[in-house]
C-alpha cells in the first residue's frame, strides 16, 4: 500500500507495507517515518535502519512474496 503527497508524486510508504531501500535493494517492513527518514525492518525482525524518502521505493509482489517467505522461515525457527 502506497499513497502520495498531493502535488508531491513522491512514494509514501505505508506503515507495515513492505518498501526497498534503493540505496542497496534490501527489503524491509515499513516501520514509521520520522522526518525524511523512512525506518525499515528486515523481513522475520532484526534491527532497524533509516532509508531517505527520496530512496524508498515500493515492493514488487515478487519482492513481496520473498519477504513473507523469510518471515515465515523465521518463525518456523522460533523454539515452541
Amino acid at each position: 500500500m502506497t499513497r502520495s503527497e498531493p502535488g508531491a508524486g513522491a512514494f509514501i510508504p505505508v506503515r507495515g507495507s513492505f518498501a526497498v531501500d534503493g540505496r542497496d535493494g534490501r527489503v524491509g517492513r515499513v516501520m514509521g517515518r520520522v522526518g525524511p527518514s523512512v525506518q525499515l525492518r528486515p523481513p522475520g525482525g532484526g534491527v532497524e535502519w533509516d532509508c531517505p524518502l527520496d530512496q524508498v521505493r515500493p515492493a514488487t509482489p515478487a519482492d513481496v512474496l520473498r519477504a513473507r517467505l523469510s518471515e515465515v522461515n523465521w518463525e518456523g525457527q522460533l523454539p515452541r
